[in-house]
């Protein structure tokens, strides 16, 4: 049997294969909210056969979008239409879960296709926020620093958030302290340069993302899984490193975190990444084997027979993908064919399979 369809179970929920839908930001919300080109991305992966779908980056408020049009779960208003689209999933046999996110330095910015930077009040920007007032760079807003009371207003917003992801139908929440987002940039000596309880030492420039797990348990159940992504490298000298990542990676399994997303890079520009394929898949396999802990890998996955191998060789328990997914849908399905693993299609697709 091929080690990519074998099942896993994560808590209470059972995952039929070791495939995941990465979170991928569509830049197609209005106000937050999801809508039908949500419905039909999502639903079409879970169609296609993965595991799990990790809907895009939510933002916990407005001023933690990347840009006017990103997905949100700040207010309860955005629970229905995500809760069709869990439904939907769901009912494909498929484990829906979401990804909560703060941008801090790198929100207020223009969708990709529009050409990223700087959006200004005129055009919908807004003041972002920080760990310190460094920009991402010249291009982008200048943030302002966090105080603590700004700090306690993030914790609350991802509590909060968490409890409308459970609303909404989804089984499992992803913290986002990668990609250089605000809990990235609190983890990061290049951009975190307080001088209180939240920057200096590791201990302090971890300490956001714990109260903030902590908020997260207080409200999800204790048999569903959380997730955290991290980036566990910047690819910059005097950055976040491969070693703080294990350190925190064990700290978090202390604190009862079922998986760690295993990413790479986004908090500085000037950062140098070797990109090629499984890129980042010496980190996953380090922390993985350094700590125990079940840890995704991603990056430059794009076929079965690379995906089988991660798990073969034990430096992964779940394959993260997503630019693959956006070529094919249906990767999942492909797969099983070229490793000759037999699995179920959609009753409705029963007809085409080889």
């Amino acid at each position: 049997m091929s080690k990519l369809f074998e099942t896993v179970s994560i808590k209470s929920i059972l995952l039929k294969n070791r495939i995941i839908v990465s979170p991928m930001c569509q830049y197609s919300a209005t106000d937050g909210f999801a809508n039908d080109w949500h419905l039909v991305h999502l639903g079409s992966r879970a169609v296609g056969g993965a595991a799990m779908i990790l809907a895009e980056a939510a933002a916990v408020s407005p001023e933690g979008r990347i840009s006017p049009h990103d997905l949100g779960i700040w207010k309860d208003e955005h629970i229905e239409k995500l809760k069709q689209i869990t439904s939907f999933i769901r009912a494909q046999q498929v484990v829906p879960g979401i990804q909560l996110s703060h941008a801090g330095r790198k929100a207020s910015t223009a969708e990709p296709w529009n050409g990223r930077g700087e959006l200004p009040p005129e055009q919908g920007g807004w003041t972002t926020l920080a760990p310190s007032a460094l920009p991402y760079s010249d291009n982008y807003p200048m943030p302002e620093a966090l105080d603590e009371k700004g700090i306690r207003n993030i914790i609350s917003d991802f509590t909060a958030a968490t409890k409308r992801a459970l609303s909404a139908g989804f089984e499992v929440v992803e913290i986002h302290a990668a990609h250089g987002y605000l809990l990235h940039q609190f983890l990061s000596p290049l951009s975190n340069k307080r001088t209180d309880r939240y920057g200096g030492s590791f201990e302090n420039r971890i300490r956001l993302l714990l109260e903030i797990l902590q908020g997260v348990y207080s409200v999800w159940p204790e048999d569903l899984p959380v997730f955290v992504r991290i980036s566990a490298t910047d690819w910059a000298e005097g950055g976040w490193n491969a070693g703080e990542s294990v350190k925190l990676a064990m700290i978090l399994k202390e604190k009862g975190v079922d998986l760690i997303d295993v990413s790479t890079g986004g908090l500085v520009p000037h950062q140098q990444i070797p990109v090629g394929p499984g890129y980042q898949l010496p980190f996953a396999s380090a922390i993985k084997k350094e700590t125990g802990i079940l840890t995704s890998t991603v990056g430059m996955i794009t076929s079965a027979e690379q995906a089988e191998t991660i798990l073969v060789n034990q430096d992964a328990d779940l394959v993260m993908m997503a630019r693959e997914f956006l070529r094919d849908p249906y990767f999942p399905l492909h797969a099983a064919q070229s490793l000759k693993a037999d699995i179920s299609w959609p009753k409705q697709y029963e007809r085409a399979k080889p």
